[in-house]
């Protein structure tokens, strides 16, 4: 670790930190530190810190707008890698688009919007980046990202460039089949010519939907669990009486059940403790067992 630490501050100076406090990163607010940490800025820094800790055998985790995960108490070990404005660009070429991963899935939808290209607009209100909406193959409102989703650039776990195709990434319900230690650089979509008036009247309608519905007031990393086939995880939840129920300073929000908000000072124990308790009250009560959409990072 000594080895990689010294490279990494000869390579990227000040955008390479150690014990990098990694709540502050997070939707939820809650996690320990990196041991080591970079912001890289374009596909060759990448590649190079990559290689680095491939060579070192130090493990890599891709950090992104951290939503849809849960950093533990203790922290990550080994190199976080997050991806900085370098990485955020967007390119539209007819209804050809090119999206860096660090780009905010909000803002490609509205980017899009602007050019009367239809295919996003279900992603209004998901939070975090292209990249994380990519690996958890983001979807709402009947639309999911796999659907245009033509190319996949990114750096495998030995520092080396590939691209992958929409068949060659398998994706499945709020999943996608990357190979082991891909961090993704940039994603293609291939859109519909649409009427940019129809499709902003729509991202309004969608924003409107979610600020009744879902908790905006404390801290959360979205949907908790994935909705079962043929039925809704929030639903299920709320007949097991979760709703509300809190251990510590996390909570199911009493406005939607499928949610766990940080209410000051939560640790990621409390809310793990939290969903372990939530399957099982759902198991019990309706036989079907419920599966976390929210990622768990880190040391446990």
């Amino acid at each position: 670790m000594n080895a990689l630490e010294a490279e990494l501050s000869s390579q990227f100076g000040p955008a390479f930190e150690r014990d990098r406090v990694l709540a502050c990163l997070t939707s939820f607010k809650i996690g320990g530190t990196a041991d080591l940490f970079v912001t890289v800025n374009d596909e060759n820094q990448l590649a190079a810190a990559i290689t680095a800790a491939y060579e070192h055998s130090v493990p890599v985790f891709c950090l992104g707008g951290g939503t849809n995960l849960l950093v533990s108490d203790r922290g990550i070990r080994g190199l976080v890698l997050t991806l900085g404005p370098g990485l955020a660009s967007i390119a539209i070429n007819g209804s050809h688009v090119s999206a860096g991963a660090a780009v905010r899935f909000h803002e490609l939808v509205e980017r899009v919007s602007e050019s009367g290209l239809a295919g996003l607009e279900f992603g209004e209100g998901i939070p975090g980046t292209v990249g994380g909406g990519l690996v958890m193959n983001a979807g709402a409102f009947g639309g999911e990202i796999a659907r245009v989703v033509t190319h996949v650039h990114g750096v495998t776990e030995t520092g080396a460039r590939r691209t992958l195709t929409n068949q060659e990434i398998g994706f499945t319900y709020r999943r996608a089949a990357l190979p082991r230690g891909f961090v993704i650089a940039r994603v293609e979509f291939a859109l519909q010519p649409g009427d940019s008036d129809a499709l902003w009247a729509r991202i309004h309608a969608i924003r409107a939907r979610r600020a009744a519905r879902q908790p905006g007031d404390y801290p959360n990393a979205g949907s908790v669990f994935k909705n079962p086939p043929g039925n809704f995880a929030g639903r299920l939840l709320e007949t097991a009486g979760l709703k509300g129920m809190r251990i510590g300073s996390a909570a199911f929000s009493s406005r939607h059940a499928n949610f766990i908000v940080n209410l000051g000072g939560a640790r990621a124990e409390e809310v793990r403790r939290l969903m372990e308790l939530a399957r099982d009250k759902v198991l019990q009560a309706t036989g079907v067992l419920l599966e976390p959409e929210v990622k768990l990072v880190g040391e446990w």
